[in-house]
Formats: structure tokens, C-alpha cells, sequence
């Protein structure tokens, strides 16, 4: 197995934990057994990649301003790292919209098939604690996401993964003083974060020696826990039309890669597959970061430079699978439960998911809340927030781990474009 490439290695591992968890399925306690023994070292592995992320970020990106010469170029990347990232999210909604129109997966699902899965799912704790967690981010003020930004305390941000766009602040900022004091006083400083960064990286090596047994243990709880059979062919429709525009946003970061840069599409997805693997077994960009940068830099041939600001950034505001996901959600529960939809609502679910995915966590279950924020947006009915939710709460976690491969690649593919136009991506992959 050592002789195979990692991404094989990795697909082998999710294969068998399929087979495994269904196996599981059919042997008394089985579902029990995978819990208790199997899944702990799944679980493991993900805070391993979470236990380096803060540091990674820290180290990667205050090294990758500090090498730049000119404090101008760490400007033009920003700007056209954000200007791509607002605009493939965009291109994404627009894509499940259009989709979710032409299928209209919500008509086919007739009314006791929706009390069923309600009554199986609406007064799940699940359910709940989106439309919680939906409503605290709905009473928050205008501004309210630029006072996240900005942290009181550094060291209190970085013991929290959630506040990692808190920590990506403070590393900007102190990348570019360190720029603005003149490279003989950062010096000290830059070396200290150059050691860490080269550390952080060998620890990425040595985690990802467990990764296809950790995605066994991961796929293989996945399917023990996955269900009602009955109740998840009911949504296959509307789970066929979100693959489906995860697909063609596949097929969009493509043609843009080949056309920005002239790279074969299958080289670059060949490149990032064991990102991708590993966004879909674990559900989250943030634990995938890691690996998604050692790909980018490694294989992908992006300077450091680039791939530590724009992925950490990427992995925080940019969340094109979820942002497409809500475009097809949000008029699929409209069509399930009636409620009459304007092309004005539909513009405005455009713009709902594009701020609602800005500063998102880049954590499993991130998109149901911003889900509830877009139903709202377009006047849904408070009273049946919750038996939406629960309309796709049955197929939410798989589709989940479908969007965060999409969300990876896009930051993988904004990556590779900005570095191509600043002249920082290499013909040979370091």
C-alpha cells in the first residue's frame, strides 16, 4: 500500500470504510462497534489536522508577506484573491438556481412523504440548534462581521478554530509591519516563523501517513449512522440536482484554469485529490488545510507567498458548494411547502448567500445555519423554518461533504489563478 500514490491510498480507505459501515449495518450491535472502536480514530485524525491549523496559518502567512519585497504585491493579491473568490461564489448560486428551476426537485415530493420525514426530523436537537444558532446571526449588528474580524486578544482567538479568520487578521498584521520595519529588524522574527512553518509542514507529513485508516473510520460511521433508507430515496431528486451543479462547478474552475493558465484540468485535479478526499471525509475546509496547502505549494508549484494568504482566506469567506447548496435548499423547501418565489427572491438569495458565506465557518453543519439566514431573506415562514430543515436534514451530511469538496478546489483553483498573475507560479512543482 506504501507503494501506491497517497490519493489512491486515501480512495482505497474511503472504499473500504464504505463496504465496512454497510456490512455493519447487517450484524447485530454493529452500528455500536463502529462508535465505540472504530470511530474514535477518525475522530482523532481530524483534531490532529485541527490541533496544527491555527499554527500553520500563523506560521505560513506572516512568512509568505514577509518574503514578498514590495508591500504593493501583497496588495494586488488580496485584491484579486477577494474579487475571484466574490465571483466564482456568485457563479455558483446562479448555477443551483438555474438548476433547482429547470428540475424542480420539491414538486415531486407529495405531503405525507413531507409529514414523515417531519415528524422524523423537525424536533431533532439537530434541527434546533441551527435555527438557534441562525437567529443569534440574524440580531447581530450590520457591522457585526468586521467586529469579529478583530480580536481583543490574540491568544485567546487562536485557542478556537472557529475564530480563525480573527487569527488570519492578526497574521496579516503582522506580516506587513514586519515588512514596513525593514528586513534587518524582522529578521529575528522572520527566522523564528520560517522554523515554525518548516515544523508545522513535517507534522502535516506524519499526520497524513494515518489518513486513508482515518477515512475509514470516518466513512464508516458515516454509513452506520446515515438512517432511514426509506426516508433518504425520497430526496434523491433534490440530491441529484445538487451533485449535478457541484459537478459543473468542477467543470468552471476547469476551463478557467486552462484558460487563465493553459494547465490541464486533469493535472490539477490530480494534484489536489487527496485534499479533495479528505474534504470529503471530513466535511470541514478548515481541517483540510493543511494538506490543501502541502498540495497547492508541493504539487500545484503556487509560491508559499501566495498559497498562505489566499487558502487560510479561501478556507474562511470563500464557500461555493455551500453557497450553491443553499441556492438549490432554499427554493426546494419553497417548492415542497408552497411558498411562491419571485425572480425578486431569487435575486435576493444571490446576495443573502454571497454575505452569508463571508466569514462562515468552515466547519460540517456551517451551511444549514446560513440556510436559515437565506429563507428568511425571501420571507419563508418563521413557523416552518423548521420543518424545512428538516426537509433535507436526512441527506444533509452527505451533501455536505460533497459541497466541501467544491469549496476546496476553489480555493485551490483561486490559488493557482492569482499566482499565474503575479508571476509566482513555478512551470515545476517545487
Amino acid at each position: 500500500m506504501k507503494k501506491l500514490a497517497l490519493h489512491w491510498r486515501i480512495l482505497i480507505g474511503m472504499l473500504l470504510g464504505l463496504l465496512f459501515g454497510v456490512l455493519m449495518l447487517y450484524i447485530s450491535g454493529g452500528k455500536l462497534f463502529i462508535q465505540n472502536w472504530i470511530n474514535p480514530f477518525g475522530i482523532i485524525f481530524i483534531n490532529l489536522l485541527k490541533l496544527i491549523a491555527i499554527p500553520l496559518i500563523l506560521a505560513s502567512i506572516i512568512k509568505g508577506i514577509s518574503d514578498l519585497k514590495d508591500i504593493a504585491q501583497f496588495k494586488t493579491i488580496g485584491v484579486r484573491s477577494v474579487t475571484l473568490f466574490i465571483t466564482t461564489t456568485i457563479v455558483a448560486i446562479i448555477i443551483g438556481l438555474v438548476l433547482v428551476n429547470i428540475f424542480s426537485p420539491g414538486k415531486g415530493i407529495s405531503e405525507e412523504t413531507v409529514a414523515r420525514i417531519t415528524n422524523e426530523y423537525a424536533g431533532r436537537q439537530g434541527v434546533q440548534s441551527k435555527l438557534a444558532e441562525a437567529f443569534v446571526q440574524k440580531e447581530s449588528a450590520p457591522l457585526q462581521f468586521l467586529l469579529d474580524m478583530v480580536p481583543e486578544n490574540v491568544f485567546s482567538a487562536m485557542s478556537d478554530n472557529k475564530l480563525m479568520l480573527q487569527v488570519i487578521f492578526f497574521s496579516v498584521f503582522l506580516g506587513v509591519s514586519m515588512l514596513l520595519i525593514g528586513e534587518a529588524k524582522a529578521k529575528p522574527l522572520k527566522t523564528l516563523f520560517d522554523s515554525l512553518n518548516d515544523a508545522v509542514l513535517k507534522m502535516v507529513d506524519i499526520i497524513m501517513v494515518t489518513a486513508p485508516f482515518a477515512v475509514f473510520a470516518l466513512l464508516a460511521n458515516v454509513v452506520a449512522s446515515s438512517g432511514d433508507p426509506d426516508l433518504l430515496l425520497a430526496l434523491v431528486k433534490y440530491a441529484g440536482v445538487v451533485i449535478l451543479g457541484l459537478f459543473l462547478m468542477i467543470v468552471f474552475y476547469s476551463t478557467v484554469l486552462m484558460f487563465v493558465t493553459g494547465k490541464n484540468p486533469i493535472w490539477f485535479l490530480k494534484a489536489i485529490s487527496p485534499a479533495q478526499l479528505l474534504a470529503f471525509s471530513t466535511s470541514s475546509s478548515a481541517a483540510t488545510l493543511p494538506v490543501t496547502m502541502e498540495r497547492v505549494e508541493n504539487q500545484l508549484g503556487v509560491d508559499k507567498e501566495v498559497a498562505s494568504f489566499v487558502l487560510p482566506v479561501g478556507a474562511t469567506i470563500n464557500m461555493d458548494g455551500t453557497s450553491l447548496y443553499q441556492g438549490v435548499a432554499a427554493v426546494f423547501i419553497s417548492q415542497a411547502l408552497g411558498h411562491h418565489l419571485e425572480i425578486s427572491d431569487q435575486l435576493m438569495i444571490i446576495l443573502t448567500a454571497l454575505l452569508a458565506s463571508i466569514g462562515s465557518a468552515a466547519v460540517p453543519g456551517a451551511g444549514m445555519v446560513m440556510l436559515v439566514i437565506v429563507l428568511e431573506s425571501i420571507g419563508f415562514p418563521s413557523d416552518k423554518l423548521a420543518v424545512g430543515l428538516a426537509l433535507i436534514f436526512a441527506v444533509d451530511r452527505p451533501l455536505d461533504m460533497a459541497r466541501t469538496v467544491i469549496n476546496v478546489t476553489g480555493d485551490a483553483m483561486v490559488s493557482v489563478v492569482v499566482a499565474k498573475s503575479v508571476g509566482k507560479l513555478n512551470d515545476i512543482p517545487k
